[in-house]
């Protein structure tokens, strides 16, 4: 049997400042910790953080600016060329732009309450399906192109958990506060030909989080 491994990593930490669903807008970058966070998921690949060097072949990056930056120190850690495919894309989303919650946000405006009437598919953008569609043929593509070796594909963080959703066989739909897609995260598929295997979760950046240290403190 011949093993592949895909890693779906998250981006890195974004620089937000006004808290915006920023979704597909371009401009978005990474802050300072967000670059930490892929400076450290690039010494933890390559062997920089006292651990084995991976077997990374193949590099495949959403097309947004956060993800190509967290990609890039993985690149030149690596020495591999980035492959860009809007196959990793944020998922669409009609709040893209807004303040997204109560209070002050984009939910007290009647106007936008259509949008909220299936939370299933979801109502308010790309359905969970299709989602999961496009990122496992990325995958599919990248199994070949990396087989019996590992890839490493920079996403977002809806796209990942529904895509890891569906490869465990749970429903699609879910509470957002119990996604377990942090920043910077691997979520690794492993598999033996083309059967999927294994699939594991670690955070090489956990320390960097926001709160980390408050945690770590108490």
């Amino acid at each position: 049997m011949v093993a592949t491994t895909i890693h779906l990593m998250r981006h890195g930490e974004v620089h937000n400042p006004t808290g915006v669903l920023y979704g597909r807008l371009p401009g978005y970058h990474l802050s300072e910790r967000g670059q930490q966070m892929a400076e450290r998921v690039a010494a933890h690949l390559s062997g920089g953080l006292d651990g084995p060097r991976r077997d990374v072949t193949v590099l495949v990056a959403s097309p947004l600016q956060r993800a190509q930056e967290t990609m890039a120190p993985i690149a030149a850690a690596l020495d591999l060329p980035v492959i860009t495919d809007e196959g990793l894309l944020e998922a669409e989303n009609q709040f893209q732009g807004l303040t997204f919650g109560v209070g002050d946000g984009s939910l007290r405006h009647p106007r936008h309450w259509p949008l909220l009437v299936n939370p299933f598919r979801p109502s308010w953008g790309e359905p969970y399906r299709e989602q999961v569609a496009r990122v496992l043929d990325v995958v599919d593509r990248t199994r070949e192109a990396a087989r019996g070796h590992e890839a490493v594909l920079v996403s977002h963080q809806l796209p990942i958990w529904v895509t890891r959703l569906a490869l465990e066989g749970r429903r699609l739909w879910h509470d957002p506060r119990r996604r377990q897609c942090s920043l910077a995260s691997l979520t690794s598929l492993v598999y033996e030909d083309d059967r999927l295997v294994r699939l594991s979760y670690t955070e090489p950046a956990a320390d960097l989080l926001p709160g980390a240290s408050a945690v770590a403190g108490a």
